[in-house]
């Protein structure tokens, strides 16, 4: 038997190599295989590390599988290990913290999509429902994201003085509800709407604006002011 060979991206024709591509052309040039064979550097025998990323991308389901998926399972499969297993789950954690972190100002908000932004990286792979609030200051910048509550939001009632606490003490001006549907598919349940209802009646008593309700699914979202759907 041959001695075994593990296959590099320096293995690959200079014109089509991940990391000379990227410092070329920007890491947006890259396709996601691509951008994780960077972070693999080798592959195996009979398959270089991008055949490797692309394997892993289809096996877990993509990035998203590759971020609910247990360190341990990865670390298993074929072709990772320890090390590249904790290369991964690192480059993902510092992705997620970019979403959530403005250490030099505060971000403000003034579209659905650009709440969405800020937690829909997380929240599309939790394996249970958590319902959050973006607190805003008067001028829509965030203050701080908040967990209300995690499990069903059909299986229990939410307190709404659960809900406006953290604003009330943060002495925020208003508030954005999400939540996520761990299905991925975040169409609005009748009790979404109910609670969204309620909770912006209960916001008009207090003088805090409730702005939206964006329900998180797999790669999309919903804002329930959008569809006029309990506002």
């Amino acid at each position: 038997m041959g001695a075994t060979h593990n296959y590099r991206i320096a293995d690959i024709a200079i014109s089509e190599r991940p990391r000379e591509r990227l410092r070329q052309h920007g890491a947006s040039s890259l396709s996601t295989a691509e951008l994780l064979a960077v972070l693999l550097r080798t592959g195996l025998q009979g398959e270089n590390a991008v055949a490797l990323a692309q394997r892993l991308l289809q096996s877990f389901g993509g990035l998203p599988g590759l971020h609910r998926a247990d360190f341990t399972e990865m670390e298993s499969t074929h072709g990772l290990g320890e090390a590249k297993a904790a290369t991964i789950k690192a480059a993902i954690e510092l992705g997620r913290r970019l979403h959530t972190q403005d250490p030099e100002q505060r971000l403000r908000i003034s579209s659905p999509t650009e709440a969405a932004a800020l937690v829909q990286y997380e929240m599309s792979a939790l394996e249970q429902e958590h319902l959050r609030t973006i607190l805003l200051s008067t001028r829509n910048e965030v203050i701080e994201i908040v967990e209300i509550y995690r499990g069903s939001l059909n299986s229990a009632p939410v307190r709404i003085a659960d809900v406006f606490k953290p604003a009330i003490r943060k002495n925020a001006a208003a508030f954005i509800l999400v939540h996520n549907h761990p299905s991925g598919d975040p169409t609005p349940s009748p009790d979404d709407i109910a609670l969204t209802k309620a909770i912006r009646e209960a916001g008009q008593l207090l003088g805090i604006d409730v702005l939206d309700h964006l329900v998180i699914g797999q790669g999309r979202y919903i804002s329930l002011k959008e569809r006029r759907l309990g506002f």
